[in-house]
């Protein structure tokens, strides 16, 4: 059986790599963790997951990426799947943006990079809270 899933998106490796490290071990088994490196195939994961389904708890995406910037993206997430708790994970999004996705995508948390892990948990928890 699959769990619900943290799906994280950013265009480095690396981050991506921390991210699903420090979920991982904090939530073990209990979410599944998954990972795009762009918006676009983050929203190709979703419609997969959707025809699968299974759910989507939360995104944790970044802002500044090539294609569709990370404020474009949970705006269209957000018109399809309301219910996802929508966290913006940025070294670079401009306070425009981050306005924007709050009001238009329900912006759950901005979280700066570098990020401290407790941090992240922390918002996630608030996050799974809302659900």
């Amino acid at each position: 059986m699959k769990k619900n899933i943290i799906l994280c998106v950013d265009d480095e490796k690396m981050v991506l790599d921390s991210l699903r490290t420090q979920l991982t071990n904090h939530y073990g088994s209990s979410y599944q963790c998954e990972i795009a490196e762009s918006a676009e195939d983050a929203l190709e994961l979703l419609g997969e997951f959707q025809q699968e389904e299974l759910s989507v708890l939360i995104i944790v995406s970044d802002w500044l990426m090539p294609g569709i910037r990370g404020d474009e993206f949970l705006v269209r997430v957000h018109k399809k799947f309301p219910n996802i708790v929508k966290v913006m994970l940025t070294g670079q999004a401009t306070p425009e943006a981050i306005e924007r996705t709050t009001l238009e995508a329900d912006l759950h948390r901005c979280l700066h990079k570098p990020w401290k892990e407790s941090d992240l948990i922390e918002t996630i928890d608030s996050g799974l809270a809302k659900i």
